[in-house]
């Protein structure tokens, strides 16, 4: 009863019921992840394309697709990386979730949320002041 309930009122956890409707009517399965994110393509878009969607393994997370299903998804690429022989470059990191409003979030140097001070303004700057 609570997955049901969790699927008609949250659309950030997994699919939706339209979701998997729309995924049983007119979805053809084209692959899944190392997260276990499901790939899907059916009907034509308004552009002729051919749609393509992802039905999250939990959060619905964008960051979490990895780039060989991110390029296929953003129509980059026309195959697949299950059905071609898909290997990761070597300058290519591990996914990391994203990390905004955790602790391991970007805070520079000035940030209040950081103790180190903004670096000081070099000569190549003048602050603009009204009537200057």
């Amino acid at each position: 009863m609570l997955k049901l309930l969790t699927n008609i009122f949250t659309w950030w956890n997994g699919a939706t019921l339209n979701t998997r409707f729309f995924t049983w009517r007119h979805g053809t399965k084209v692959g899944e992840d190392q997260f276990g994110n499901v790939y899907y393509e059916g009907t034509k878009d308004s552009e002729g394309r051919t749609r393509r969607w992802v039905i999250y393994n939990g959060y619905a997370e964008a960051s979490a697709i990895p780039p060989g299903w991110h390029g296929w998804m953003h129509h980059r690429v026309a195959t697949p990386p299950t059905k071609e022989n898909y290997v990761r470059h070597d300058w290519e990191k591990e996914h990391i979730a994203n990390q905004t409003g955790t602790p391991g979030a970007y805070r520079p140097d000035g940030s209040i949320l950081t103790p180190a001070s903004r670096p000081k303004v070099t000569g190549d700057y003048d602050a603009w002041t009204p009537g200057s």
